[in-house]
């Protein structure tokens, strides 16, 4: 979101310096991992609907001036109980919105796409537009095109501290010292350092991949993204195969860490833990992972965003977290912030991205 939002203020204009403690596109944060799925029939809540749409927009906008595909669509699948929160939510945005959907049964599934085998007392919804976005050439991308439109990056440094001081914000880092008129934190894992009052945690998120014993079936041109509710508010989603294997992963079931010590190696009895969960549905998979890593989300507790200006100090806007379901939406994000900004307006819905603090 910060590279989406540095893209956006400078296009129109303003005079943007954005910095980070590292260097992006990197593997340390939420951004990393090859794929991230967007999706249009929103489980979490009809109102992310024309935010995700917009979305789709400036993708496509971003893929037309970085003359690079960022976005696959494969289509996608809400698999789980009829009245869980995956299939009746995504059923419920769907039909609020009007959006190009199919409800299917289990058989119908596995029929379709027979790497897919969800239980016999499950049904899905089936959306076309969903897909895959592929996250380090999108940040690439929006970090290339800022810069083209004349924004400023300091990298590898780190922001010790910042101040309001009348009407302007004063930035210290871990080398020198800026004055601002207006200041985004848009800081993912680390926002806390620079926001203490926000209640958001980390949690920990392994990925793996593994080998198709059947690679056609796992070709995106024959199996879509999904999202599986395996267990009651248990999920796990997952991709075609991309190139370097079947990726896939559970949803908020990581354990809280500190960013800046979190253990990056995954254990082989992660990898077994998430094979329990994916098994009966994935069977074609091997049972060694070829690849694994570990991310991070930046949780709120109601799992929404946080997108609003700081209480006390309205030079401020907060950017994050993203409570695990962000990037997709990074692109119309950044021209969101780019809107309050410069006119103090969207033509959005940001009520659940607003302030909360702790109780």
């Amino acid at each position: 979101m910060g590279s989406a939002s540095a893209f956006h203020l400078a296009r129109r204009g303003c005079k943007v310096l954005a910095l980070d403690r590292f260097h992006p596109p990197h593997t340390l944060g939420s951004t990393h991992g090859e794929s991230r799925i967007i999706r249009e029939a929103y489980f979490e809540h009809p109102l992310y609907v024309p935010l995700v749409q917009r979305a789709y927009e400036l993708w496509d906008e971003l893929s037309n001036i970085a003359r690079e595909n960022l976005l696959l669509q494969t289509g996608g699948l809400m698999i789980g109980p009829a009245t869980g929160v995956i299939v009746s939510g995504a059923r419920r945005s769907a039909e609020m919105h009007r959006l190009q959907h199919e409800m299917l049964s289990a058989s119908d599934v596995t029929r379709r796409y027979p790497a897919i085998h969800p239980n016999t007392d499950m049904v899905a919804v089936c959306e076309p537009r969903a897909g895959v976005l592929f996250p380090e050439r999108c940040i690439q991308a929006h970090l290339k095109a800022a810069e083209s439109a004349g924004a400023q990056f300091r990298f590898n440094e780190v922001i010790t501290d910042w101040k309001a001081v009348h009407g302007h914000v004063e930035i210290t880092t871990s080398t020198a010292k800026y004055t601002a008129k207006q200041l985004v934190i848009s800081a993912g894992s680390w926002v806390k350092e620079l926001v203490p009052q926000i209640p958001a945690t980390v949690e920990r998120q392994v990925l793996a991949w593994f080998k198709p014993a059947d690679p056609v079936i796992f070709q995106p041109d024959r199996c879509p993204i999904y999202i599986c509710e395996y267990d009651s508010h248990r999920y796990f989603y997952g991709f075609p195969d991309l190139g370097d294997g079947v990726k896939v992963a559970l949803h908020h079931e990581g354990q809280k860490v500190n960013p800046n010590t979190a253990n990056r190696e995954v254990s082989p009895g992660e990898i077994k833990n998430l094979r329990k969960a994916i098994d009966p549905f994935l069977p074609s998979l091997s049972t060694e992972a070829v690849d694994a890593v570990a991310c991070l989300y930046t949780n709120m507790p109601d799992e929404n965003f946080l997108l609003d200006r700081h209480p006390d100090f309205p030079e401020v806007l907060v950017c994050s977290p993203c409570s695990g379901h962000g990037f997709k939406f990074s692109s119309a994000i950044g021209e969101i912030v780019a809107d309050l900004i410069t006119n103090g307006r969207t033509r959005f819905n940001l009520t659940p991205f607003r302030w909360r603090t702790e109780p």
